[in-house]
Parts: C-alpha cells; sequence; structure tokens
C-alpha cells in the first residue's frame, strides 16, 4: 500500500524519475510555443485551437468516464480555457508577439487566479503578494516600452487577456475540487470545439477557407496539431495532476516556473529570437515576481 506524501514539504525530494518528468512536462510546456507559431504558418489560429481540442477530446472521450462536477463547471473550464487562453494566444503569437514573450506574459495567470481566489473564496491579498505583483507588472512595462515589429501592444494586451482566461480556467478546476484532471480536460474539450469553429467560421473566411488550410496543411503541422492535443494537453496535464496527487504541491508547484526560460530559450534557438539585455531583464522581473508569490510563505516559516 502506498504512503500518503507528507503534509510538510521540508527537506522533501522528488524521486529522480518524477524529477524527470517533472521537467518533460515543463519542457513540453515551453518548447510548445515554437511548435505553436510553426503551425500556424499553416492554420488560421482558432481553427488551429479548434483542431486542437477536437484531438484532445476524440476519441479518447468515449474511453474516460465523466468527472463528477457540473456541466457548467465544464462549461466554463472548456470555454476559458479553449478559447480565452489558447483561441486569444495563438491569435496573438500569429504576428502580435513573438513566442518567447508569450511564454512569459501568459504566466500573469497566477497573479488572475490569486485575483479570482480573493473574489470567489473572500481570500485576503497578503502584503507579499502585492509585492509580487509590483515587480512583475514592471516586468510587463518593460516589454510595453520596448514594442517593436515583432512584439505589439496588442499583443501582449491579448496575451494578458489570456492569462486572464487562464486564471478563470484554474478558478472553475478548483472549484471542481478532487477530480481526475486528465478526465476533466477531456470532457471540457467538448465546450472549446464549437465555439472555436464559429469563431473560426465567421472570422477566418467561411467553411471554404477551413477546408483548404485542413487539405493544404502540411504533414508537419498536423503533427503540431497532434503535439499540441496529446503532448501538451493531455499528456502535460494529467502527467501534472498525477504528480500533485503524489507529492507536496509547494515541491511539485515550482516547476512551472521554468516554462519561460524553455519558451524563451527554444525560440532563440528554433526562430532565432533576439534576447537583448531588456527582455532578459523583463524575465527575471516576471519570474522573480512569481517566486516571492510562490516561496515568501515557506520562507517566512523557516526564518520565525
Amino acid at each position: 500500500m502506498n504512503k500518503a506524501p507528507p503534509k510538510q514539504a521540508s527537506h522533501y525530494q522528488l524521486p529522480f524519475s518524477h524529477l524527470l518528468l517533472a521537467l518533460a512536462i515543463v519542457a513540453v510546456w515551453g518548447t510548445n510555443f515554437v511548435v505553436i507559431k510553426m503551425s500556424l504558418a499553416s492554420f488560421p489560429p482558432f481553427l488551429f485551437a479548434a483542431l486542437r481540442y477536437a484531438f484532445a477530446l476524440l476519441p479518447v472521450v468515449f474511453f474516460v468516464a465523466k468527472p463528477k462536477v457540473p456541466w457548467s463547471n465544464l462549461c466554463v473550464y472548456g470555454v476559458a480555457v479553449g478559447v480565452g487562453q489558447f483561441g486569444v494566444l495563438y491569435f496573438a503569437i500569429n504576428g502580435h508577439i513573438s513566442p518567447g514573450l508569450a511564454s512569459l506574459v501568459i504566466q500573469t495567470q497566477v497573479f488572475f487566479t490569486i485575483g479570482f481566489a480573493m473574489f470567489f473564496a473572500n481570500e485576503k491579498l497578503r502584503l507579499y503578494q502585492a509585492v509580487a505583483v509590483g515587480v512583475a507588472m514592471i516586468g510587463l512595462g518593460i516589454i510595453a516600452v520596448h514594442t517593436d515589429s515583432t512584439t505589439t501592444v496588442l499583443g501582449l494586451a491579448l496575451v494578458v487577456l489570456a492569462g486572464f482566461s487562464w486564471g478563470i480556467a484554474n478558478t472553475a478546476s478548483r472549484r471542481a475540487g478532487s477530480i481526475n484532471m486528465f478526465s476533466y480536460v477531456v470532457w471540457a474539450s467538448a465546450f472549446a470545439v464549437p465555439p472555436l469553429v464559429l469563431i473560426s467560421f465567421v472570422f477566418e473566411g467561411g467553411w471554404e477557407s477551413i477546408s483548404y488550410s485542413m487539405a493544404a496543411a502540411p504533414p508537419g503541422a498536423w503533427l503540431g496539431v497532434l503535439w499540441q492535443a496529446w503532448g501538451n494537453t493531455l499528456f502535460g496535464y494529467a502527467a501534472w495532476g498525477w504528480l500533485l496527487s503524489k507529492h507536496p504541491a509547494a515541491v511539485v508547484a515550482p516547476a512551472p516556473l521554468l516554462v519561460p526560460i524553455f519558451g524563451m530559450g527554444s525560440s532563440a534557438f528554433f526562430l532565432d529570437e533576439s534576447l537583448p539585455i531588456w527582455k532578459i531583464l523583463a524575465a527575471g522581473l516576471v519570474i522573480a515576481g512569481l517566486m516571492v508569490n510562490l516561496f515568501w510563505p515557506n520562507l517566512k516559516r523557516r526564518l520565525m
């Protein structure tokens, strides 16, 4: 019989194989931004997002039971993560912001999640959280004043909106309680596909354009769709949920701080995205804000 993970994270270490799994997850999530950029050369953004969630839904939905949550909760999560997060994110990366910076700015979801917790669960804003938000906002401000042909104010605003939507999705999943995250993501995808298809139909040229994009897309673009659906969505979320079920959250939770590192590094390597000092400084400030928010409670307990 497996022992329950200890409640305290002090002196707790992940088994090496689990550490490798955590690194694999954040590597998938981080390098995913390069895959997005490459696949957008063949698919318009909202069609691309619709295909991602269609393949996350089918045929897997026939083999996993619906999680015991209200349909309304699945709907909120599906629309928020499918349309608000990834639909908007794909649109932003399609000419409005570089993939590397997008991987950084999307992490604002942490602060929106805090805000929604304050609103819906009456959680109070702590001083260290306010400091964390302030530090991260300085980093975003640096990005805003360095807009150019690769990163626009619109692109920055769109990715912040995507982070806002991710915060909504996080709030919905938290309100769902203790669930099978893999099943939850699969069934919620049913609510992401219809609005994404509708938006693509209305704004991306109708059925003729959709059919042409799908017929003309090379195998590499379809591999990008499958990577989004199975690698990023199903493997990433399922493996992440499994790690959280096996270990204290304080031990596992810091891993996503590496997502922007993988995102900006892979964009520089594969897409020749430049990394001037201001980008590195902005990244450092945003990540520092995230670290303050994540680590300060444990650090304070150790110091007291």
